[in-house]
């Protein structure tokens, strides 16, 4: 997981991870625009589509572990305790199904027949067991 706070140590280090043919494009407001510019700048050794690209994969994993839990009725586990622990009936389950199909599906168009299946496995199923 990569959030806000290991970006500027990631940035003075390398990165790396497998990247999608699938290209995004985007127009950023004046004021966004210039801190990419600033970061840039900083941290020469990262082009600003680099810096956007790790920025949003930073955003969307502190937005998935936002997400909130949202205790449904179904005992799908015990914690250490021997305590019950629900499944989750909030947003997260179908953000967690639907991150998964297209995973699997871009990972199959990139012609990755072998992917872990730990790489499609978002941060919030891996917090614990609450989800179902």
């Amino acid at each position: 997981m990569t959030n806000i706070v290991n970006l500027i140590k990631q940035w003075e280090d390398s990165a790396g991870g497998r990247l999608t043919s699938r290209e995004y494009r985007m127009r950023l407001t004046v004021q966004d625009a210039a801190r990419i510019a600033a970061l840039a700048e900083m941290y020469p050794r990262r082009s600003e589509t680099e810096l956007i690209s790790e920025l949003l994969a930073a955003a969307l994993d502190e937005l998935e572990t936002a997400m909130p839990y949202i205790q449904g009725n179904q005992v799908v586990a015990e914690d250490e305790e021997g305590n019950p622990v629900y499944g989750d009936v909030g947003p997260t389950p179908r953000f967690l199904e639907l991150n998964r199909k297209h995973f699997q599906s871009m990972a199959r168009e990139e012609g990755l027949d072998r992917v872990s299946e730990a790489h499609a496995r978002p941060i919030a199923e891996s917090k614990s067991g609450l989800f179902s």
